[in-house]
């Protein structure tokens, strides 16, 4: 039976899994889907303290995963694809395999929220993709218009990323301004080869028929008009939904999915703790992720100091 399990691999992850990991509690790590979570995605962090040249969001998880394993972190490349968190000792199924824990932090993150457009589905990864650093190179884009949906930090970044290969990068918003930090709206509409279009939603990516992206429909919001805009791939950063769906019906979360912690890291269940991403609707930073990440792992280790008193 394990001490403490951690259930995903990002700031929060490796931060609860660092402080156990000290404090000689052996934590596993389970890395889920995505190793090292959606920061592996991005380019240049410069707003984790430490890095006064900005770190690369990839090169930042593997220090941390190095950090942590130092002190006797076990990692496993799984997903937990059911939970009994009912008794002790708690259970997990982890890729068809049992696993029994005293405690449990869920550090899960969030993943990329889709627009919900059939054409989106069906032109997924023909042109249609939610990371811009993952894709962006890809010869298909090159030299070509392209569109980047979301008003956001993440919005903003993804489109400055993409002037480096597209010939032009339209910014769409359903707003007319950005919601995003002023230093990266700066930064997205001072650049000369982005465009925003404001007000407008798309309706519709073209064309399934060519099993390819060349263009999307939109629509304006305050006018009702449509319009064509030819591009050769959409850029989708509107936001993310917290990856909590397996534990649904056994942790309190709110409307949106979020875990609503009691009191700190404490959820309602004893033993099991939540950090980061799925259970922070508010800041969602990498840093406010170790954070949270710390005070689980102090929180499960107070927990089993008096569970063993």
């Amino acid at each position: 039976m394990e001490r403490v399990v951690i259930i995903g691999s990002g700031c929060a992850g490796w931060t609860a899994a660092l402080y156990t990991a000290r404090a000689n509690l052996k934590p596993l790590v389970l890395t889920g889907t995505q190793p090292g979570g959606l920061l592996t995605t991005t380019t240049i962090v410069e707003n984790y303290p430490g890095f006064p040249e900005g770190i690369n969001g990839y090169e930042l998880m593997v220090r941390l995963q190095k950090q942590a394993e130092r002190f006797g972190a076990r990692v496993e490349f799984g997903t937990v694809e059911a939970v009994d968190l009912s008794r002790q000792p708690l259970q997990l199924t982890v890729d068809g395999a049992a696993v029994e824990a005293e405690t449990i932090i869920i550090a899960s993150g969030a993943s990329h929220r889709h627009l919900g457009l059939e054409s989106e589905t069906k032109l997924e990864t023909r042109g249609v993709t939610y990371c811009a650093t993952c894709d962006g190179a890809l010869p298909i884009f090159r030299d070509k218009p392209l569109v980047v949906v979301g008003g956001g930090d993440s919005a903003c970044e993804e489109a400055l990323y993409l002037t480096r290969f597209g010939s032009t990068v339209y910014l769409v918003h359903r707003r007319d301004q950005l919601r995003a930090s002023k230093i990266m709206a700066e930064r997205a509409l001072g650049h000369a080869k982005i465009k925003p279009v404001w007000d407008c939603v798309l309706t519709e990516i073209l064309d399934v028929s060519q099993n390819r992206v060349t263009g999307v429909r939109l629509k304006n919001v305050k006018t009702q008009a449509e319009t064509l805009l030819d591009c050769a791939g959409v850029f989708v950063a509107i936001g993310h939904i917290p990856n909590t769906q397996v534990f649904k019906g056994q942790i309190d979360m709110d409307a949106h999915g979020y875990i609503t912690p009691r009191r700190g890291s404490l959820t309602n269940v004893p033993g099991v703790f939540a950090a980061g991403d799925c259970a922070d609707s508010v800041y969602r930073q990498a840093v406010t992720a170790a954070g949270m990440g710390c005070a689980a792992a102090i929180d499960a280790e107070r927990h089993l100091a008096a569970r063993n008193e």
